[in-house]
Parts: C-alpha cells; sequence; structure tokens
C-alpha cells in the first residue's frame, strides 16, 4: 500500500496542517523560555512515585500510537476526520495558551541504571522539562483511544488495545519522570475541552471548506 492509498485525499491537508500546529505548539514556548516566569507544581504524591526507565520505550512508542490512530481515524469518514481533527486543533491551542500563561517546571533525577536507561538519559538531554501541564503525551494519546472507539472500519477489540496502551502511556509519562499527576489529568481535560468546543462551534466546517476548495482547483 502507497503512502498515497493510506492517506485519503481529503484527510491529507488536515493531517499537515495539524501536524504542523502540533510543532509549533511543541517548540514555540521553548524558544520564549529566556523571557518566561516558571511554576513549579508539584504534590507531596510525587515524590513516592518512582523512576522506572524501562517504561521509556512506552513513552517513545506513542508517537507511533499517534500517528497510526490519527491516520486510522481519518480513514474511517470525512466527517469523522475533520471533526477530531478541528477538535485537535483546538485543544492544542488551549494548551499553547497554558504553556505561555502559565508555564510548569520539574526537577527530574539522574537515569537510574536498568533497562532503558541509555534512551532515558537521550530523551531527558533532547527534551527540557517544560511544557509539562497539561501533558501533550497524555491529551493525544486520550484522543486517539476516544475516537477509536465506534470506528466502523476497525474491530472492536482495537479500541480496547488503544485504551490499555494510553493507560500505560498515563503511567510511563510519570514513571519516567517527564511530568507529574495533574499534567495527566490536565492532558485528558484539554482532549475533552477540545472536542467540546470544536463541536459546538462548528469547526470542522472549515476543514469542509478546504476540501470543497480542494474540489473546485482540481475541476479546473
Amino acid at each position: 500500500m502507497t503512502l498515497g492509498q493510506l492517506i485519503p485525499k481529503y484527510a491529507r491537508k488536515p493531517l499537515l496542517i495539524t501536524l504542523g500546529i502540533n510543532c509549533v505548539v511543541y517548540y514555540g514556548p521553548k524558544l520564549l523560555m529566556p523571557v518566561l516566569h516558571y511554576h513549579k507544581l508539584q504534590t507531596a504524591l510525587d515524590p513516592l512515585i518512582p523512576q522506572v526507565p524501562v517504561f521509556i520505550y512506552i513513552y517513545v512508542l506513542a508517537f507511533l500510537q499517534w500517528g497510526l490512530g490519527y491516520i486510522i481515524i481519518a480513514r474511517d469518514s470525512r466527517e469523522r476526520c475533520y471533526r477530531v481533527l478541528s477538535g485537535e486543533i483546538i485543544a492544542k491551542l488551549i494548551a499553547l495558551a497554558i504553556f505561555l500563561l502559565w508555564p510548569t517546571v520539574m526537577d527530574r533525577p539522574a537515569p537510574a541504571p536498568g533497562p532503558g536507561a541509555w534512551l532515558l538519559g537521550l530523551i531527558y538531554a533532547m527534551d527540557t522539562p517544560v511544557n509539562l501541564f497539561p501533558s501533550l503525551h497524555c491529551q493525544e494519546s486520550w484522543q486517539v483511544f476516544r475516537y477509536s472507539v465506534g470506528l466502523k472500519r476497525m474491530p472492536r477489540w482495537y479500541a480496547w488495545l488503544q485504551l490499555v496502551f494510553t493507560l500505560l502511556v498515563f503511567a510511563a509519562v510519570l514513571l519516567v519522570k517527564q511530568h507529574i499527576w495533574p499534567d495527566v489529568l490536565g492532558g485528558v481535560a484539554v482532549a475533552e475541552l477540545g472536542q467540546w468546543l470544536g463541536r459546538r462551534l462548528g469547526a470542522h466546517r472549515v476543514f469542509a471548506r478546504l476540501d470543497h476548495e480542494t474540489k473546485d482547483e482540481t475541476d479546473l
């Protein structure tokens, strides 16, 4: 199967736009680190959560979950593609506002010895401990799970698999000390809020209009 066959034509621009906005939300606030005033959001429970380096593999595999998950959602139908991706963009813009208006930071321990320690050290070196609340990892994984439920082109077990992996991602972000538990709840809340606002605002119509314009250009 070629890439063109994997991703329907109607989904290509929405997926590319969503990816571009994700990059802006992730990297943009990091460029402003010298001028932002950071807060430490830590609870009494967080020091009790151990560091388990092997969970870094789940943390990294989450990127694959999102990529494949959104493509599968987009392939299900034009309507589901537009509604989910427009809600995803709104959720990301909410996260961006929080990153800029109330940025958070955390102290991370040195990687403990054991399986995955080398990869954990690499992630620590590449990823500064900011953009924490809400957790984008948890927001993305939760959203992929939520909108895998009821897919017409996938078996029922697929949604259960997404649920199990999403719960593992929630555990992973805590056990590799990339987030604290309020970040997990924040990620879920932002995902739900983004989708709710998308439905209320009819944000999917933006992609529908873009699709209509693309058809018009094809007809010329």
